[in-house]
């Protein structure tokens, strides 16, 4: 799927698209509750109430030939993850990209919304039993408060994402560490979301008087347009991922930005609109 703002062209290709088994995540989004938000269906929802969710790269590419990818999914290979379904995989991601038009030479920007490790995944590959580098032209961009907050509070599981998946970018001296509001080139800029981690961020495109807005995540799934009070159980502070829901979404609502979804399944984009005390995305295809 692809997105044209002004001169900017936005690709998404997917690594993985499921449906249902999402409560772990959201588990307020009941069947019952899911259904109760009737505009979720065909594209965020089943009829019977299961969520959809994707995990997806977003490739921008700007007029000049930049070529940012937003978010690098899950990877190949990874082991120690929560979810065991995630460790070991074996999926194409390189294969298709490349076939979408932008090969892994091609990209020259990697820039992660924050470091979970469906964000970060694919930063990284093995190779001869090493992790190296899987886009070697690119620099890669951490918010500097993500990246210093995971340094040191990383354990457990986020301790492997972090050695597997970001640790051999700082040795192979790709990494660049960015505030919450970094400019990376005239159309794209970093836009502070914190909440789901301390220095979650969020991307803003502008370009011929146009505007798109890529979640990171904010919002997991739509749902949470509906019912901004529902935070995931992956929220380092969830008050203020439900606050920053608000601010944002009050922000797009009846504006004509573009809403890209980080997580969001099918058509993975719309604009928001006021429902009620609350908010909905309008897609539009």
């Amino acid at each position: 799927m692809r997105w044209t703002i002004g001169k900017v062209r936005v690709t998404k290709v997917v690594e993985l698209e499921m449906a249902g088994g999402s409560r772990f995540l959201l588990p307020q989004a009941t069947p019952e509750a899911v259904r109760e938000i009737d505009w979720l269906v065909p594209h965020f929802a089943t009829a019977e109430g299961k969520l959809v969710l994707s995990i997806h790269a977003l490739i921008i590419e700007t007029p000049r030939g930049r070529r940012i990818m937003v978010d690098t999914c899950l990877g190949n290979d990874k082991q120690g993850r929560k979810i065991p379904h995630w460790n070991r995989r074996q999926g194409t991601f390189l294969a298709d990209i490349a076939a979408a038009g932008y090969p892994a030479e091609s990209i020259d920007t990697v820039l992660c919304t924050h470091l979970h490790t469906d964000h970060v995944g694919w930063n990284t590959m093995l190779r001869d039993g090493s992790w190296v580098p899987t886009f070697p032209r690119a620099r890669y961009l951490f918010g500097r408060q993500e990246f210093e907050h995971w340094s040191r509070a990383a354990d457990g599981a986020q301790r492997a994402v972090f050695d597997d998946s970001v640790q051999p970018i700082v040795a192979a001296g790709l990494h660049e560490l960015v505030e919450h509001d970094h400019q990376l080139c005239e159309e794209v800029r970093l836009a502070p979301s914190f909440g789901h981690t301390p220095g979650h961020v969020s991307v803003r495109i502008a370009s011929e008087g146009q505007e798109a807005f890529i979640t990171g995540d904010m919002a997991h799934h739509p749902c949470q347009f509906a019912r901004p009070h529902w935070s995931t159980t992956a929220d380092s502070d969830p008050a203020a991922a439900a606050a920053t829901r608000r601010r944002i979404l009050g922000e797009l609502a009846g504006t004509e930005v573009l809403v890209i979804g980080t997580h969001f399944a099918g058509v993975s984009a719309g604009r928001v609109a006021r429902n009620g005390d609350a908010y909905r995305l309008l897609t539009c295809w």
